[in-house]
């Protein structure tokens, strides 16, 4: 196996890298990392109300906007798909604006001189939270999304990045497709284009509607079988705003779709246009890139306004979750953590519930797309090591190749749980898409899988009282069939966050990765018969049989380019070429999940705990809620069990009293802590929890 940690000769010569950091500090840094200049548009000090965090005292914060330019004929930039094309300055630049918030300790002397740089979620502007407060961790987030949809809209608390529009040579707008769906409408009014949740970016270049198509389909499998498949005639609607009383054709809005006959809520409608000006979005890389390397290296701006972390950041980790998560891995492998003057820009990654690359670097990406049909996400290796994608015929890739080639791999730490494994195509990046072979992590490499959670995990507790039913993530999807899935994540994020702490600032490993393999005969094929799951009352009998969502090979067109997810896409929708299952955790008699590392609420549980849902009602009913799991409770007695025919043990015959499962809830706790990933004050609390329910208390 090769190895792709540059980070493992920095462990073994900490007392090098510390004088290296030190005589850096004495050094007069660039004045910029091609961030020209930074605005601070507001100062709050103290922050959080004037509370103290351990020994690091009161915070502040300040939010601004970078400006930044990059030369489009640096080897460090010519990755990003268009950027010859994009407009530029007077110098032949090419110019963006980020906006960013940056938490730190009013008294720096008192930093822990580590910055985590949080890339948002669809903008949502994020901050360390207090237990990195105590540490005196400085926080920073920044903006990498530039298509402006949904929460990436220039608000004051979003983190957006405004980047340019690519043109012909010649100066003429570049047009290409774009799709757009609606889904569970009905009636007369007018419907909007979403992507997953949020707006759809780009508009169409006319609002002639002979230029686009409109088309129905009665229905649609989770592996892209189409039935029903109907146009509607140009003439039959438009773009624009109608409703009841203002019907057909309606005011005209390159938004929104108003159908002649109104909307049938039994049919999804799919339209297909050209649009024009594409963003040149994977400008958004970069300016994440030289944002960090500004706050890590630079003193000032190039009209002398100070850093304001100037000579304080030793250290950076790059932290991002679901959506954003990929981004992380999608920036590492395009080879952005080397900045324009060949610096490492990280020493740590954090992709959290995050097992693809985003799609950011294409024309007309869709970057707020969650693997829904014909939503590009899956292209390219999905796997840090150097390995063949015979099954796809691709070439050998990683997503590690070019950062080994440069010596800048940071460490990383992977964190994914059961729903991104069913709806979100977590194990293709574990065994590629042939499910054959357990890929090999690099060195550098640390997995760790939480078993039967949902997306992000559940609130926690100890609560016997089913919760209520998720909503499918996507606009107007519908609703899931089962109450929400409590297991957390929140226990584990607080052990791994010291075990990161510790791996990047001081060279201790953290835990051995911890995930289900084909080795360990964890990881099967994804039906009740392989995975083993119990036949449940008021759960589908085929379930979870046909429920996970599959990789699915896209033909996107010739100039797409496939190992990077880079390029033009000219096929809309593409078509399909190949699809392949992926594999589930093998689950016990209860049809919780093996082979990831403990939990306590799994390993004393109150129930059968879901990685995935059933849509109830609606279009898609029947099929995946998206990416949320669901919770099916224990009987509370013998005869309840019995009376339904549930096959799973009550809490009274697993437990017996309250004190019982008190005790489950204590050894749950040990193994956790024995093993690293919970921290002893967390088992505590868990422990006082548990006490305090209502468990088995009649």
């Amino acid at each position: 196996m090769r190895n792709h940690s540059p980070s493992m000769f920095r462990r073994t010569s900490l007392w090098l890298k510390a004088a290296l950091v030190v005589a850096l500090f004495q050094i007069t840094l660039p004045a910029n990392a091609h961030v020209t200049k930074i605005v601070i548009d507001q100062k709050v000090s103290p922050a959080f109300d004037g509370k103290s965090f351990g020994d690091a005292g009161q915070y502040e914060t300040l939010s601004g906007r970078a400006f930044g330019e990059l030369d489009p004929d640096d080897t460090h930039n010519a990755v990003i798909t268009d950027i010859h094309l994009a407009q530029r300055n007077p110098k032949g630049k090419v110019e963006y604006v980020a906006t960013f918030f940056l938490v730190k300790p009013i008294d720096m002397a008192k930093s822990s001189h580590l910055m985590w740089h949080d890339a948002p979620n669809r903008g949502g502007r994020l901050t360390i939270v207090p237990a990195e407060r105590n540490f005196g961790d400085i926080g920073l987030s920044s903006g990498w999304q530039g298509d402006n949809s949904g929460g990436t809209a220039h608000g004051p608390k979003n983190d957006y990045v405004i980047v340019p529009i690519a043109q012909n040579p010649e100066g003429s707008a570049i047009t290409g497709l774009v799709i757009g769906r609606i889904v569970n409408a009905s009636g007369l009014a007018s419907q909007p284009l979403f992507v997953h949740a949020n707006p759809l970016p780009y508009q169409p270049a006319t609002l002639d509607t002979a230029n686009a198509t409109l088309t129905t389909h009665a229905s649609e499998t989770i592996d892209g079988v189409v039935n029903g498949s109907a146009t509607v005639a140009s003439t039959d609607w438009a773009w624009a705003k109608c409703d009841a009383d203002h019907p057909f054709p309606g005011t005209p809005d390159p938004t929104q779709i108003c159908v002649k006959s109104g909307f049938n809520p039994k049919l999804l409608y799919q339209v297909v246009f050209t649009a024009k000006d594409p963003y040149v979005l994977g400008v958004g890389f970069a300016a994440f890139r030289d944002v960090a390397s500004f706050f890590r290296n630079a003193e000032h701006d190039d009209a002398g306004t100070p850093n304001p972390v100037a000579n304080q950041v030793r250290w950076v980790i790059s932290r991002g979750v679901s959506q954003s998560g990929n981004f992380v891995r999608a920036f590492i492998d395009l080879g952005f953590n080397q900045d324009e003057n060949n610096r490492q820009v990280y020493e740590g990654a954090w992709p959290i519930i995050a097992g693809r690359k985003v799609t950011l670097n294409a024309r007309f990406a869709l970057p707020d797309g969650a693997l829904k049909l014909y939503e590009a996400g899956s292209e390219g290796p999905q796997w840090w090591a150097h390995w063949p994608d015979k099954a796809r015929g691709l070439p050998a890739a990683g997503l590690l190749d070019r950062c080994s080639a440069t010596h800048t791999c940071p460490d990383i730490i992977e964190l994914g749980g059961s729903a991104e494994v069913w709806a979100l195509r977590l194990t293709p990046g574990w065994l590629g898409p042939a499910n054959k072979t357990d890929i090999p992590l690099p060195d550098n490499v640390r997995r760790y899988y939480v078993p039967s959670t949902t997306h992000g995990g559940g609130r926690g507790g100890f609560d016997t009282e089913p919760l209520a039913a998720p909503a499918c993530p996507g606009y107007n999807f519908g609703k899931g069939l089962f109450p929400a899935n409590p297991v957390p994540f929140t226990e584990t994020t607080n052990a791994l966050r010291v075990h990161f702490r510790n791996w990047v600032m001081k060279g201790t490993p953290p835990p051995p990765s911890l995930w289900p393999t084909l080795k360990a005969g964890y990881l099967v094929d994804p039906t009740k018969k392989a995975m083993g799951f119990p036949s449940i009352p008021g759960v589908p009998a085929s379930a979870p049989t046909g429920l996970m969502n599959p990789l699915i090979d896209y033909d996107w067109g010739p100039n797409y380019k496939y190992v990077d997810a880079s390029g033009a896409p000219t096929k809309i929708p593409p078509s399909i070429k190949q699809v392949f299952d992926g594999k589930a955790p093998r689950v016990d008699a209860d049809g919780n999940e093996l082979g990831g590392a403990p939990v306590v609420l799994v390993g004393a549980p109150l129930g059968t705990y879901l990685g995935w849902n059933v849509v109830a009602d609606g279009f898609h009913a029947g099929q995946l809620c998206n990416y949320v799991g669901g919770m099916i409770p224990f009987a509370k007695t013998k005869a309840e069990r019995l009376a339904s025919g549930d096959p799973r043990l009550s809490l009274e015959e697993r437990y017996q009293t309250h004190d019982g499962y008190v005790e489950a809830v204590k050894s749950a706790a040990a193994a956790a802590v024995a093993q690293g990933f919970l921290l002893p004050e967390d088992a505590d609390a868990l422990i006082k929890q548990a006490g305090a329910s209502k468990v088995l208390i009649p």
